[in-house]
């Protein structure tokens, strides 16, 4: 089902809002607790689960703010956020930690901002689907199925974000030289906070993480103290115990990467969810549920 040592077309399954934020070029850093192990295209396919009202509206807040630091007031987001949809991809170009994205004074200010997790990925060049592919998705980085990847890369389309960014590798000759550790910076003991200067970005980051939390609250109950002590969350879903209707990858949370890597969840198609299936055990494999379909829909020849 993925082929971990060959991600000829790598695809990585991300909740809504964050999804599509990262192919419209609105997010330009997708935040992880592990580091990026591909470079190059990254396909972005978007979990079952629909985003509430308000967690659109916490991220699209702060990513308000976030621009208005560079000066950017006009910001155009998808009027759609589409579940159980492969969206587009973007470009890998390099992985930092999010201590280094924050220091890295090279980069617009409002950038730097986004690096709220442990590791981020830098993304470039997005590229949107004019028709998105209804398709199921998987934990952690898997390769996209051929028939999908031959139909989806004929439909793309660049996509112009509202200010692009290109991260400058250390080493043009080496697409890996942009990773954790590579970057020189000096974090200064008393470096003022652009948080302390606008009460409302302030507002805009403590939303976003609290959006960032919501796939986990049912399990666990840590996410108020750890964003009171300050510590770094994904800009993105996080959900440490995965459901078949929630397969969205683990963003910001402390799972390993093997864990994350080895624990396979297959994706329940958004349009079952308002059919009935209690004559069907919630345990049967697809296959059976196929064969079970089929049998209802019989009628005498």
């Amino acid at each position: 089902m993925r082929n971990q040592g060959n991600l000829r077309n790598p695809c990585l399954t991300m909740h809504q809002p964050w999804a599509s934020l990262l192919v419209y070029g609105i997010k330009r850093i997708e935040g992880r607790s592990w580091p990026s192990p591909i470079r190059g295209r990254l396909w972005i396919h978007a979990a079952s689960k629909a985003p509430e009202e308000g967690t659109i509206k916490a991220m699209e807040d702060f990513y308000r703010e976030i621009y208005a630091v560079n000066g950017v007031t006009d910001l155009k987001f998808p009027e759609h956020y589409p579940v159980s949809r492969l969206l587009g991809c973007v470009e890998v170009v390099g992985c930092v930690r999010g201590e280094e994205l924050a220091n890295w004074e090279v980069l617009p200010e409002g950038v730097r901002l986004e690096g709220q997790t442990d590791f981020c990925w830098l993304c470039e060049n997005p590229q949107k689907l004019l028709v998105p592919f209804e398709m199921r998705g998987y934990q952690g980085v898997y390769n996209l199925e051929k028939k999908i990847y031959e139909a989806a890369v004929r439909g793309l389309t660049p996509v112009k974000g509202p200010m692009p960014v290109k991260f400058p590798l250390p080493n043009a000759q080496d697409p890996f030289s942009l990773k954790p550790g590579s970057i020189s910076v000096h974090v200064p003991d008393n470096k003022p906070s652009t948080m302390d200067k606008s009460s409302t970005l302030h507002a805009a980051i403590a939303g976003a993480r609290a959006a960032a939390t919501q796939f986990n609250k049912k399990n666990q109950d840590f996410q108020g103290n750890d964003i009171q002590s300050g510590k770094r969350y994904s800009l993105g879903s996080q959900s440490k115990n995965k459901s078949l209707d929630d397969d969205g990858s683990n963003e910001g949370t402390s799972t390993s990467v093997e864990n994350e890597q080895n624990n396979l969840v297959e994706h329940v198609e958004s349009s079952s969810h308002n059919q009935p299936c209690g004559h069907l055990k919630q345990d049967l494999g697809a296959p059976s549920r196929i064969f079970a379909a089929a049998v209802k829909g019989l009628k005498p020849s």
